[in-house]
Order: structure tokens, then C-alpha cells, then sequence
């Protein structure tokens, strides 16, 4: 069993590595329980959607350097209406940033955290590990689970749930309040006949919003949202009858589509964790709230959780993992949690429906936000890092 005062995470995906990294880089144990054998989530494909924000801690954890011949830099950031003259556009010199994003594979990603995490001795790395149950006491946590056909138990004077959310219904003492959408999202990549010139495209239709992700020297990766009675049908489209389809959603800025990788659909909600005490056990990522991709703030809303319960974890004067601690972690984070999924929800629902009057009033709102350059600032920011 381990020392009570080592820190647990359970789950070794980029939330999960980035935290004990960032404790390791103070000098504090952990252990990381990961369900998925050692390496396995190296070759996903899946693209993620990086802040510039997102890109200065991997600077700091000493990572991004590797990084860079896989990220694929959002330089402007383009929004259109569909069927109205209406846009904006955001470009990252004007607010003195390298770039507004980045976009990255999940498997480049979790290669790079796993490989700094495989080079320091304060991270034990345990794969393989099914996490059974977590339960939180007065004074400590305890995480059972099974590797290899044994069970195994660890006290922890604090447990973090880092694991997506999988766990959450056999711990006793976590809510999630969940509102559904009705609709799927699509995700997939596609080839264009004209460059992407490092410009990302969001695209508001009357059914849903999608958008376009530059992703390597010719690729976009798409995002394409939508009630799952318009959505699901899209997978059995041949290639070519689903490009035209799409052309015709999207338009003509980067010319025809000219093919289409393995397409594959979620569903999409909204959700979050009811407030509740649970001392020596605190939940990040997204575990802990779920949002829209429309903004693409989910990710990096997790990776600033995982860096301000670190900097909690190393500066508490108070009992790791106690109440005082805990309420302190989750008060500051509060207000950018609340904010992201406001904001996400608000595009969602105000894009999303073509009740009479409104798309004048979107594309009157589309235009009037290019030239208020305070408005485009503050949402430069809370993009990049949440403020």
C-alpha cells in the first residue's frame, strides 16, 4: 500500500499526465492509475483543439518542444452564417499572440506527456489498472481496483478523478447535472482543394454548427453538429454524396472537398458536477463538466484544472485533500468553468434554430462583433486562457 500522503490520479490521459507532471516539477509524489494497457492511446488519431493558453503550460512542463512538428498552428479564426452576409474574423497578430490555437492529434499528445512521465521517479505509472471503486473518509480516500487478475487498494490523503467521467456512478457522493441536446456530432477529416492557410472555420447553419480545423500541411478535421436524425445518416453516405453534401453546408471558401477519412459520431451534452463535499477526493477534466465542441473549450478548461489544483496541492498550508483545501480548488476555478459552459450553450442555442427574425439578428450580431474590438479581445482571452 502506498504512503497515505501520495497523491492518486485516476486516469493517464493528457488531463491525468499533466497534472502529476506539474506536481512532479514541485517535488510531489503521485500515482497514476491508467485502465488502457501502456502506449495504447499513442496512435489516436482523434484531433484536439489546443489554446494558445494549453500551448504555455505544455511550454513549461518542457514538452511542447517535441510537440511542434505535429501541431498544426490556428493563426485566424473565421465565423460565417450560413445564408447571410454576416461574419467575423479573428487574427492572432492583432492581439500579440504567435498563434489563436493549435491543432494536434490526441495520440501525438498523450506520446509526448507519457514519455516525460516515463523519465521521473516521483511518478509511479501503474497501466492495466480497472479502477473498482473510490470512496472518501474523514481522513483519506481509498481507491480499489484490479491489475492482471489482482485486487489492489490504496489510501490517499486525496484521490483525483481524472478519467473522462467513467467512474462517476459507483462513487458515492457525485451528481452530475446533464442536459442533452438531441444532437450528434460528426468528426472526421477532409482534403480541400485550396490550402487551409492556417485558418479555422466556424460555421453556424440553421441545424447546427461545424467546424473546420486546419490539420497538417492539406487536411482539415471537421466538426459537424446536428439533430442525430440529420447527423447519423451521414455515415452511410458514400464519400462522395457526404462531400457534396457538406460543400453545400459550408460553402466555397477553400473551394471543392476532394475526399473524406473514417467518419465517426457522439453524442453531445452539457454537464456538470452538483457542488457536494467530498474530502480527499476532487474531480478535473472532463469528469467534471462537459461542453459543446462548438467553442472548443472543453480540453482546456481540463488542463487549467489540473494546473490550479496543482499549484493548490503545492502551496495548502492547510490538511491535503481536507475541505478547506477542496473548497478553495473548486471556488477558483468556478467562475471559468461557469463561463465556458454559458458561453458554449449560448452559441448552441442562439445558432441553432431559425426561429422568425433571428438569423437578421445573427448575422446584425456577426457583423457588429468584427468591429468592437474590446468584445473580440475579451473573448481572445477567455479562449486562449480562460480569463
Amino acid at each position: 500500500m502506498r504512503k497515505p500522503e501520495d497523491i492518486v490520479i485516476i486516469g493517464g490521459g493528457p488531463v491525468g499526465l499533466v497534472l502529476s507532471l506539474l506536481l512532479a516539477k514541485q517535488g510531489v509524489p503521485s500515482t497514476v492509475l491508467e485502465a488502457r494497457k501502456q502506449g495504447a492511446a499513442n496512435q489516436d488519431t482523434r484531433a484536439l483543439a489546443l489554446s494558445f493558453g494549453t500551448r504555455k503550460i505544455l511550454e513549461r512542463l518542457g514538452v511542447w518542444k517535441a510537440l511542434i512538428p505535429y501541431a498544426t498552428a490556428i493563426n485566424t479564426i473565421h465565423v460565417s452564417q450560413k445564408g447571410s452576409m454576416g461574419r467575423s474574423v479573428l487574427h492572432a497578430k492583432d492581439y500579440h499572440q504567435e498563434a489563436l490555437g493549435y491543432v494536434l492529434s490526441y495520440g501525438a499528445l498523450c506520446a509526448a506527456l507519457g514519455g516525460e512521465v516515463g523519465q521521473l521517479s516521483v511518478i509511479q505509472f501503474v497501466d492495466e489498472a480497472q479502477v473498482q471503486s473510490v470512496t472518501h473518509h474523514a481522513q483519506f480516500a481509498t481507491v480499489t481496483y484490479t491489475r492482471q487478475g489482482e485486487l489492489c487498494q490504496l489510501e490517499t490523503a486525496l484521490a483525483v478523478l481524472a478519467d473522462g467521467g467513467r467512474s462517476l456512478e459507483e462513487i458515492a457522493g457525485l451528481k452530475r447535472e446533464t442536459k442533452e441536446y438531441g444532437h450528434d456530432a460528426l468528426i472526421t477529416k477532409v482534403r480541400a482543394e485550396l490550402p487551409h492557410n492556417h485558418i479555422a472555420y466556424e460555421r453556424f447553419t440553421s441545424t447546427g454548427p461545424m467546424a473546420l480545423l486546419p490539420n497538417g500541411e492539406h487536411d482539415f478535421s471537421l466538426v459537424w453538429t446536428g439533430e442525430k436524425a440529420l447527423i447519423e445518416p451521414l455515415l452511410n453516405l458514400s464519400d462522395a454524396e457526404f462531400l457534396t453534401q457538406f460543400h453545400a453546408q459550408f460553402g466555397d471558401r477553400v473551394g471543392q472537398f476532394l475526399s473524406v477519412e473514417k467518419r465517426m459520431t457522439f453524442p453531445l451534452r452539457l454537464s456538470q458536477l452538483q457542488a457536494t463535499e467530498t474530502p480527499h477526493l476532487v474531480v478535473i477534466g472532463n469528469a467534471a463538466q462537459t461542453m459543446h465542441p462548438v467553442a472548443g473549450q472543453g480540453f482546456n478548461v481540463g488542463l487549467r484544472d489540473a494546473e490550479v489544483l496543482a499549484k493548490q496541492i503545492a502551496g495548502t498550508t492547510t490538511e491535503l485533500g481536507g475541505q478547506e483545501m477542496l473548497s478553495a480548488y473548486r471556488a477558483s476555478r468556478q467562475t471559468d468553468t461557469k463561463r465556458g459552459l454559458i458561453f458554449t450553450d449560448f452559441l448552441v442555442n442562439i445558432f441553432s434554430n431559425d426561429i422568425l427574425g433571428l438569423p437578421a439578428v445573427r448575422s446584425i450580431g456577426l457583423g457588429a462583433f468584427d468591429i468592437i474590438q474590446p468584445i473580440k479581445r475579451h473573448l481572445v482571452s477567455k479562449m486562449s486562457f480562460g480569463k
